[in-house]
């Protein structure tokens, strides 16, 4: 569960107990490094679903009464906020824009950026979402007028109207390179438009990012689930703490994303997770939502130039230490500053970090909960940040070289926005100055690419001599397709063999960018790690374990495929080059590439090249169906892969016939290997079908009768809620007797507790990690409080006059399965399927422990709050 605000689904709280509710920012423990208060209530900032701060202090926070599943308009806004004594008090605010559901906003200058869910004013119904430019010109704190659209149909308007905005696409952060990368949940998007009419489209979640004028738009990372927001440092490293369905629960992973990486949700990180980049570490339950880098000088060296992420299911704000592993990181996290269903965070130039907490306001927001709060060194002084506007050439150097991130941001974006050869060339001293920090030279050179355009190639070309910044030069060379035409190819193909592995994944990503065919066969050298390998049958693969090793040659496969290096890579399929060359066949869907890979096998020297050919072509029989937004695979997606709308194309009869003939020839004995082949990639090949078994046994599942269950009464349904959290709070409870009681009371009947048990409701596998008692035990009493999102009840009416209610526990492209209050499963295909809605009441019936005295429903709750797993 959620607020999601398309935040990612997540067993957080899977049942819906409310954290810390009425919790207040001086009842919470804070680190004793900081100095904390409550900069904004609930009667100006409820239900704060994002947040920003302007460099100078101004903080702008999106309202957002709509919520995660709510669909009424009408109901958010973004207000501005200033402490004008600086006390750590809000003393005045401003309605800054009326706008829906706001999910993401940045602040520069007099421009704020903004990301939100677009309503028709005739139907009121959701139209998709948009990132819009509101501009306030004349310093009245209040936007000039209408937003101009930048990107529009930024998410799937089929399920924002039928959902909400979970799922949908969320935060927004720029880096140093002056590029918005956006947050993208899993619904995806097609044909988003951006200003210069270029249109885009992508099945499932990532991260996307354009130029602040709306235009070049393009995909920077796929294959995530539901991403809030991203932390970005001053390298242009880019995390994220999002959410994927890793089997029983969902589980929060902690990411480095690396331009063009796939990171395999939902079809490759379970039984494919050889091509994927892996997260760097699989945290359990919980739900990431706001994310910053914080960098800023006046901060206690322990809690600054890291990662800081919230986890709104936790209720808990992350640092998560990350040290530099090859091109990528291993990580570290720690608890940091707890805040009830945290929200977001930001930091302004005089290093105030402000946190917005939903508290407790729902799935469809409140006027009477959340608040902002702000935190800063105990020892904190205010010190007013420069309007940069009004800054000279020379002190916009000196903050582009200061050691706060938030004042080389701000100094570089006015530096673009001079457009003159002072600005560029004031960039480009900080940039050549190797007497100063690497964070300012670094700074220097984004700037100058921004500021100088294509006419700064060459220096950047020379740049590229430099060890210190090789990386960040071979990174803006290529940064902008506009410009590409004119980059050398020589500095990339240098940084192929570069020692720094991190200058050799930006020569990598580099070399796709620029798009010369030529260069491919440089990259079909790039070594394949033993690592490479796929998972064993029916087992799931290392997707949260950090793998440095496969980073260099998953990039160059990306980059292959951006060449369209279909000629290069045939060629190289019998070669020393083969293992990347048969990669980077398993996504080239074209008759050559068939025809080319059938040819390398009647020549294939060994048996190990020809299986691995019939692996590739076996990966080939089928391709993902183009997406149009029609469909999603909900919250619960079919996971096995390779593709999860799969179907047949022009050179789907050619494989068949090719893998037949070849399986004849094996005889009886080596058919096993094809029926393992079409089993792992779902081809559906009657030939390879597996053999007949005798039928399974009826399932053992015990049956229980829930209406019997909670027409009992004892001592719990005869005692208020109040009085029964009392007493809970007072008894310990017997764990083994509640492992007994969680069976006798019919929890079995909707809940696993093992990974590897039949999914069901709500996975209690990781309830102890993220619910105290008393939240369990309230959850339980009251199972309507706020249902967990991905089990909410569903109602389908199929064609035949047949309806069907109960939990979606496995959903394909093909079908829907579900399992009712009884624990009946019943499979309907999705061509069948007439009409689908979710309820509003939690299929789990009130009263199921009113029979069990006060020690015996504590021992149930003892029990499931010691389920970690």
């Amino acid at each position: 569960m959620k607020i999601s605000f398309g935040l990612a689904c997540s067993a957080a709280i899977l049942l819906g107990a409310k954290m810390f509710l009425g919790s207040t920012p001086a009842a919470l423990p804070y680190p004793p490094e900081l100095t904390v208060s409550r900069f904004a209530g609930p009667d100006v900032t409820p239900s704060p679903a994002c947040l920003a701060v302007a460099p100078t202090g101004e903080v702008f926070v999106g309202v957002d009464m709509i919520g995660s599943l709510g669909k009424d308009p009408g109901k958010g806004r973004i207000l501005k906020l200033i402490d004008t004594d600086n006390d750590g008090k809000m003393d005045r605010h401003i309605e800054f824009a009326t706008v829906d559901n706001p999910r993401g906003i940045l602040v520069q200058g007099n421009q704020v950026f903004v990301l939100h869910t677009t309503f028709s004013p005739e139907t009121k119904k959701a139209t998709g979402m948009a990132l819009v430019l509101f501009e306030d010109k004349d310093g009245d704190g209040k936007a000039d007028g209408p937003p101009k659209p930048l990107v529009e149909n930024l998410s799937n308007t089929k399920y924002i109207q039928e959902r909400g905005t979970d799922h949908a696409t969320n935060g927004i952060r720029m880096g140093i390179d002056g590029w918005i990368y956006i947050a993208v949940g899993d619904f995806g998007f097609h044909n988003a438009t951006d200003r210069s009419g270029k249109k885009l489209t992508m099945l499932g979640g990532g991260i996307i990012r354009v130029r602040p004028d709306g235009t070049e738009l393009e995909v920077y990372t796929h294959g995530t689930r539901n991403v809030y927001d991203v932390a970005i440092d001053p390298y242009m490293n880019v995390f994220t703490r999002e959410n994927t369905n890793d089997g029983g629960g969902w589980n929060v992973r902690f990411s480095h994303h690396l331009q063009s990486g796939e990171y395999g949700y939902p079809v490759l990180f379970q039984h494919f997770t050889d091509e994927i980049i892996p997260a760097l570490a699989d945290l359990g339950g919980g739900s990431g939502t706001g994310a910053l880098y914080m960098a800023e000088p006046n901060w206690p060296a322990k809690f600054n130039n890291v990662p800081m992420m919230a986890d709104w299911g936790r209720s808990m704000l992350y640092i998560h230490r990350v040290t530099p592993d090859g091109a990528t990181f291993t990580q570290k996290d720690e608890e940091f500053i707890e805040l009830p269903q945290i929200t977001d965070l930001d930091v302004d130039g005089s290093g105030r970090l402000y946190l917005s907490a939903w508290d407790g306001a729902g799935y469809s927001g409140s006027p009477d909960k959340g608040y902002i709060i702000r935190a800063v060194p105990a020892n904190w002084t205010y010190q007013a940040f420069p309007d940069v506007s009004k800054s000279d050439i020379n002190a916009l150097a000196g903050l582009l070289k200061s050691a706060s991130a938030v004042a080389r941001l701000s100094a570089s974006q006015e530096l673009i926005a001079r457009a003159d050869k002072q600005a560029s060339d004031a960039a480009l001293a900080v940039a050549t100055d190797a007497q100063l920090p690497v964070y300012a030279r670094v700074a220097g050179i984004y700037t100058y690419a921004q500021a100088a355009g294509e006419a700064g190639i060459p220096a950047l070309v020379t740049l590229t001599n430099d060890a210190d910044v090789r990386e960040h030069a071979l990174r803006a060379l290529a940064d902008r397709k506009a410009w590409v035409k004119d980059v050398p190819t020589a500095p990339f193909l240098a940084g192929l063999k570069d020692l720094s592995p991190r200058v050799q994944a930006a020569a990598i990503i580099g070399l796709g960018r620029l798009e010369r065919t030529e260069t491919a066969g440089a990259l079909l050298e790039t070594k394949v790690p033993a690592s490479f390998k796929a998972p064993v049958k029916t087992a799931e693969g290392p997707h949260a374990t950090p793998n440095a090793a496969i980073v260099l040659p998953h990039l160059a496969v990306r980059s292959l495929l951006a060449l369209h290096a279909t000629d290069s890579v045939v060629a190289a399929i019998n070669s020393k080059n083969g293992t990347l060359a048969l990669w980077a066949s398993r996504y080239m869907h074209e008759p050559k590439v068939v025809n080319g890979l059938i040819s390398a096998y009647q020549v294939a020297k060994t048996e190990q090249q020809r299986q691995q050919i019939l692996v590739t072509l076996a990966r080939l029989y089928k391709k993902e169906d183009a997406y149009d937004a029609s469909w999603w695979w909900g919250t619960r997606p079919d996971s096995h892969g390779p593709y999860y709308k799969a179907v047949k194309w022009e050179s789907s009869p050619a494989i068949e016939k090719f893998l037949k003939s070849v399986s004849l020839k094996k005889g009886p004995a080596g058919l096993a290997f094809f029926r393992d082949l079409d089993a792992r990639n779902r081809m559906d090949i009657p030939a390879f079908a597996p053999a007949k078994t005798a039928v399974a046994a009826a399932s053992n599942e015990p049956k229980v009768d829930l209406e019997k269950i909670k027409s009992k009464k004892g001592q719990v349904g005869k005692s208020s809620i109040e009085d029964v959290l009392l007493a809970v709070n007072k008894l310990k409870g017997d764990p083994t007797k509640g492992k007994a009681l969680f069976t006798t009371q019919g929890c079995i009947a909707c809940h696993s507790i093992n990974k590897g048990e039949l999914m069901k409701g709500p996975f209690m596998g990781q309830i102890g990690s993220i619910m105290n008692r008393e939240q369990i035990a309230e959850s339980i009493l009251k199972p309507n409080a706020s249902i967990s999102q991905g089990f909410a009840t569903v109602m389908i009416t199929a064609k035949g006059n047949k309806s069907y209610m109960g939990f979606v526990t496995e959903e394909t492209a093909a079908k829907v399965v579900m399992r009712d209050i009884s624990g009946t499963v019943t499979t309907v295909k999705t061509s069948d399927i007439v009409s689908r809605k979710e309820m509003k009441t939690s299929m789990m019936p009130t009263g199921l422990a009113n029979a069990l005295s006060y020690d015996e429903f504590a021992s149930l709750v003892t029990y499931l709050s010691q389920q970690k797993k």
